[in-house]
């Protein structure tokens, strides 16, 4: 009775305090054991491609262009080789409208999965730093007895070894991660040549390498707990049919050790205790070996429930079929299910609330489809020059001077012309305008004349045509100042 009640005081104390904090507040490091077993593997297979994509995405090109660019410095970028300007803002904010609506559905159905599986932290953390520290300073206890050692030969060649190696892998996910800013031409010519030419690129060289050895090698799960916030947009997102990992505490509970069962066993038999054979003495399936916790790389206990430092690593899966395996119990005491499915045998992933995300995101998804094949491949704005007004020409005769901007969204330069459409006048070009460079942009000016007979407005809308390579991609309107009108 007493273990018992050890027990639920220690299974709600969680809530008291950080696994990763101490009572004095300093940090208590974590020293996960290294995982095993099929979903470990599945994870490998994912974290392969998904760093394969990330080492060669900026060097992937189409029709010349990259993959992937996110130029926040000048504004541009290119998506999967679709260039997106300034001028494309409202379809980058159906994007990420989109992407948010998605992360929030996915996170009502599954959980952290994207943590467990895709997101980069995860996958340098655990697949790539990780696995480096367990190859240099070994396993779970080996790292335990390192860190208490005094500072002798061993450490000491250990922990720079280690150290150097994830200063250079952070230095090189830092120029790679620069590369999908900038561009991977424009990182070699930073790299190439001397760095008192490109100051400013090798300042951010600098401070991205420090940030991602800071967060590698010293943050870790820190980065998880408090600086992402995911983590906690997860607690109202989650309700009790969303899938996570759980532990099946109906199937699992009360806790007792493989010893504790063996001597309810060699006081008194089954019958009369009056238990049945499948009973094993009154104890559930958890045998409280806490290997789920000793693998955890957040260091918590995931048997307390579902808690918010959880990305969902399935590390603890597979360490408590490992342990199954042993009992000869059945798998899935702590697997991928949801609080109704395990408290009440109820599996629903189509709710109310799941329906409603799916609605949204498909309107979303359908507006930002619609717009995206409606985008023009060039944008052209055509405005009277501010702080004019319209100049009186001979004949009864009125002009107009214009501004006109073309951006070319394409790739490839373009023939430009401009031609007025109605009413009938005569447009004079006052700069040079008749090509667009790709992936670039133009600006001139106009001069319109127009009769005054056709003036039968002090504004009258003026219709212009513009033309790509002899074809018409575009009409603008803007407006023609007549007599009678002081307006700029």
């Amino acid at each position: 009775m007493t273990r018992d009640k050890d027990i639920e005081n220690d299974k709600e104390s969680f809530r008291d305090h950080l696994t990763t904090v101490s009572k004095e507040g300093k940090r208590n490091w974590i020293f996960p054991q290294k995982p095993s077993g099929r979903y470990y593997a599945a994870r490998n297979i994912v974290a392969v491609i998904l760093l394969l994509f990330f080492f060669s995405a900026p060097f992937i090109k189409i029709n010349g262009q990259p993959l992937l660019l996110l130029n926040i410095l000048e504004r541009k970028f290119v998506i999967f080789g679709m260039a997106f300007w300034p001028q494309d803002l409202h379809l980058l904010v159906f994007g990420a409208l989109s992407i948010v609506i998605f992360i929030v559905l996915f996170t009502a159905v599954f959980g952290r999965l994207w943590c467990g599986w895709a997101c980069p932290q995860t996958i340098f953390m655990e697949m790539v730093f990780r696995r480096i520290e367990y190859w240099i300073e070994g396993d779970r206890g080996q790292q335990i007895r390192l860190n208490k050692a005094p500072w002798n030969w061993t450490k000491i060649w250990k922990k720079t070894l280690k150290q150097g190696i994830f200063f250079g892998l952070a230095f090189i996910i830092s120029n790679l991660f620069l590369a999908y800013i900038i561009g991977v031409d424009e990182l070699y010519t930073i790299v190439t040549d001397p760095p008192s030419e490109h100051l400013g690129g090798l300042s951010a060289m600098i401070i991205f390498s420090g940030v991602f050895y800071g967060v590698f090698a010293f943050l870790r799960e820190q980065v998880c707990h408090f600086i992402c916030p995911y983590g906690r947009m997860q607690s109202v997102l989650l309700d009790n049919n969303s899938i996570n990992v759980m532990y099946d505490y109906v199937r699992g509970e009360p806790r007792g050790k493989v010893a504790e069962r063996n001597d309810v066993g060699g006081k008194a038999t089954l019958e009369d205790l009056g238990l049945s054979p499948e009973s094993d003495y009154g104890y559930g399936d958890c045998i409280d070996c806490k290997q789920c916790v000793r693998v955890c790389p957040m260091g918590i206990d995931i048997r307390n429930g579902t808690q918010l430092e959880c990305v969902h690593c399935t590390a603890c899966i597979d360490a408590c079929d490992d342990v199954m395996d042993k009992i000869d119990k059945p798998r899935g005491l702590i697997r991928y299910s949801s609080e109704d499915a395990i408290k009440e045998g109820k599996k629903k992933i189509l709710t109310p609330r799941v329906a409603g995300y799916s609605g949204i995101l498909v309107v979303l998804l359908a507006i930002f489809v619609t717009l995206l094949s409606m985008r023009p491949d060039t944008e052209t704005s055509i405005l009277r020059q501010p702080g004019t007004l319209y100049q009186t020409l001979p004949n009864n005769q009125y002009s107009n001077i214009y501004e006109i901007k073309a951006i070319n969204k394409t790739f490839d330069a373009i023939d430009y012309e401009v031609r007025l459409r109605q009413p009938e006048g005569e447009l004079v070009e006052l700069g040079d305008i008749n090509t667009v460079p790709a992936q670039g942009s133009a600006q001139g000016r106009l001069l319109v004349k127009l009769s005054g007979n056709q003036l039968t407005e002090s504004n009258t809308e003026l219709v212009f045509d513009i033309y790509a390579n002899g074809n018409k991609i575009e009409t603008v309107t803007s407006g023609f100042i007549g007599p009678g009108s002081q307006e700029n």
